[in-house]
């Protein structure tokens, strides 16, 4: 039982998962620390509030509504994606395609294996 443990948590897709939620975790004080050093002064020299969870509140029978909530939530995650994509899948598949094999080095096909020994087959016979 306990190397059936031992060999779950040392496959490599646990392993990467659990260096993607330490790194999530580590990346969303980044995003935090961005959008209240930048994006939050900037939305308060625009529209005059300190942050966007104040535009567009409305009330409706007594329960309250806020856009601005929805935009924070949105632009954090926008720039969430930016990063990763731009740090992260950029990077990795320069590396991918710098290291990959080219196609032609990896030697004739199967059909063109096949189609060799199909003729070969017909000019003994």
């Amino acid at each position: 039982m306990v190397k059936g443990f031992r060999d779950f948590i040392m496959r490599g897709n646990v392993v990467d998962l659990a260096v993607a939620v330490v790194i999530g975790a580590a990346f969303a004080q980044v995003v935090t620390a961005l959008t209240n050093g930048i994006i939050n002064p900037l939305i308060a020299a625009i529209f005059g509030k300190p942050n966007l969870d104040s535009v567009g509140t409305f009330t409706i029978n007594e329960a309250q509504f806020s856009i601005g909530v929805v935009l924070t939530a949105i632009i954090n995650f926008l720039i969430v994606a930016a990063a990763v994509y731009f740090i992260v899948v950029v990077p990795m598949n320069k590396l991918k395609d710098r290291f990959a094999q080219p196609a032609e080095a990896a030697g004739p096909t199967e059909v063109e294996l096949l189609t060799d020994i199909r003729d070969s087959l017909r000019s003994r016979g």
